[in-house]
């Protein structure tokens, strides 16, 4: 006699048996429901941005215990360290000059790791890097973020360059993780500290992506004429929900794979 499944497990079975619209339609509800109840839960909704890079900073913290423990670089994109030092050093640059606070401390920590972190897999670990797996060119995403910026970018009273800086860190760390993404779609199995960090940035960005929708909905839409106008303001909301649903699919898979005790997740073909 088979054991009686868990409750996840129907659940989980039940979504991958629907079309993609339905899954999609879930993930809408889902991520909304969710919204609503950080809205009640956490009054301050600037916290939610500060946790989003504390977030960031932990699935940093889970890369370094990785490098330093197991000895080994093995599935992880370096591709995508280097885009996140590149969006950290802009974001570090603009924050210094147009508004030093909390994020600016927490930008310089997570820069640092970063750092560390390709330093590690360049040179120390380069015997195990998947140099071939991680086949992501970086001109496909840093390139069109740059003429993006050139383009739309705020409107305020700044100098015109840190603008358009501020512009490019936004639209690149929204497709930084893509070649991640690429080595795991490469690989199809993912060990366990590495998804846990991918998990931490899907955690963070639904978090930043939380802020801002929460911040708008609370000024009654005013903090979008505060970010000027033109595109720009949209182009940030779109920023934030892009780089939320293109980690989604893999978050799902790994929440998946906690649930039904898995230590190495196995991504089916077409995920990520």
């Amino acid at each position: 006699m088979r054991p009686p499944k868990r409750p996840i497990q129907v659940v989980t079975t039940w979504v991958r048996r629907q079309p993609p619209k339905v899954k999609a339609f879930l993930a809408v509800v889902a991520g909304m429901t969710a919204l609503v109840l950080l809205r009640f839960i956490v009054h301050d909704h600037d916290n939610l941005f500060v946790a989003a890079e504390a977030v960031h900073s932990i699935g940093i913290s889970v890369l370094i215990y990785k490098l330093m423990k197991e000895k080994t670089c093995a599935g992880l994109s370096l591709k995508t360290q280097e885009l996140t030092a590149m969006f950290l050093a802009v974001r570090l640059y603009c924050s210094f000059v147009m508004e030093y606070d909390i994020h600016t401390v927490l930008d310089l920590a997570t820069l640092a790791t970063t750092l560390w972190v390709i330093y590690t897999i360049r040179f120390k670990l380069k015997s195990s890097y998947m140099e071939d797996k991680d086949n992501f060119a970086l001109y496909y995403v840093a390139a069109p973020c740059a003429v993006l910026a050139l383009l739309i970018h705020p409107s305020t009273s700044h100098n015109l360059l840190n603008r358009i800086l501020w512009a490019f860190c936004v639209y690149l760390e929204a497709v930084s993780v893509l070649p991640q993404l690429r080595v795991m779609q490469n690989t199809k199995i993912v060990e366990p500290f590495t998804a846990h960090y991918v998990f931490a940035l899907g955690v963070a960005r639904f978090l930043s992506c939380a802020h801002w929708v929460l911040q708008v909905l609370d000024t009654r839409g005013h903090l979008l004429v505060a970010l000027g106008y033109g595109l720009w303001p949209s182009m940030v909301l779109i920023s934030e929900i892009v780089q939320t649903f293109i980690l989604a699919d893999f978050c799902y898979y790994y929440v998946k794979s906690v649930f039904g005790g898995q230590l190495v997740l196995r991504l089916p073909s077409g995920v990520v």
